[in-house]
């Protein structure tokens, strides 16, 4: 049994993005490691609203009100 050892281009952001997940040309790709930028939780501004977006144990991106 062999692993697939591709790059993972959601935990590697030297990886290649594959076309499923490319954005198109008017659109800006944020890789979450910078965003968060080694927090485990930021606090996002929308207008007059605060979101709080937060990365679990569990790998997965939770964004909050």
């Amino acid at each position: 049994m062999s692993l697939d050892r591709s790059p993972d281009p959601l935990h590697d952001p030297s990886a290649p993005v594959p076309a499923a997940y490319a954005a198109a040309p008017e659109q800006l790709l944020l890789d979450s490691a910078r965003l968060l930028a080694g927090q485990r939780e930021v606090c996002i501004r929308h207008g007059n609203e605060l979101y709080r977006l937060r990365h679990t144990r569990n790998d997965k991106l939770i964004l909050t009100k």
